[in-house]
Order: C-alpha cells, then structure tokens, then sequence
C-alpha cells in the first residue's frame, strides 16, 4: 500500500473547500478515465483575485487531497500567481505523493487552470 504523508491523509479526511459555487465566475473540469477521477473547479473573482475556490471530486484519497490542497494554495491569489501553481508545487505542499499518485497533482492544477482560463475568456468577451 502507498506511504501517504500526514498532509496528505489531513487534506483527504478533512478536504477544505468542498462544494461549488452556484454563480461561479469560472468553471473548470477534468478528467483521467484511466484511473476514473474526476475533478471540477469553481472559482469567484473579485478584483483580479481568486475569492473564492471551491472543487467536487470523484476519486481517490490522493485525487481529493489534491484538490483540498489546489483550493487552499490558489484562495487569495491573483489569477497571475495562480495560474502559476504546478503539479509539482502541490506535490511538495503536500510533502511528496507516491509515484504512482504523482498524476492526481496534475489534475488539481489543471482543473484551477481551466476554471480561470473559463473566466478569462468569459471576461474577453465582456470587454
């Protein structure tokens, strides 16, 4: 069985940020049919920053975990500092996932890309 690291059995147990926002600004989804998780973002944007992110997930412990962690790192963030968020950051705020989890990372970070990159073009549009 995978060593999980504390962080990452906390952010599973007690996943921060769970739900989604009814009139969201941004929506973001994705999914690896290998493994079978599927993550979506929504995200409100006030003044360029993320006000609020919230995530369904249909997964593993790690695929949830991540998405606790995605939420908690990209909350209070401008669009610019979290579109910069990487698999390999959350990662390491979670001290390390198993080899074999490492993709669940990419899907947290890809969902917030594509949650912000929804409001961006939404807001392209608007302008």
């Amino acid at each position: 069985m995978a060593q999980y690291s504390e962080k990452v059995m906390d952010h599973f147990s007690n996943p921060r940020n769970v739900g989604e926002i009814p009139d969201a600004d941004g929506v973001g989804e994705v999914g690896n049919p290998v493994c079978g998780d599927m993550m979506k973002f929504t995200i409100k944007v006030k003044d360029g920053i993320l006000e609020d992110v919230k995530f369904l997930t249909f997964g593993c412990g790690a695929a949830i975990a991540v998405s606790s962690m995605v939420s908690e790192m990209a909350k209070g963030k401008t669009l610019e500092e979290a579109l910069k968020i990487t698999n390999k950051d959350v990662a390491k705020e979670l001290d390390s996932l198993p080899k074999n989890k490492l993709h669940c990372s990419n899907l947290g970070a890809d969902a917030l890309h594509n949650a912000i990159n929804d409001y961006l073009q939404k807001n392209e549009k608007n302008n």
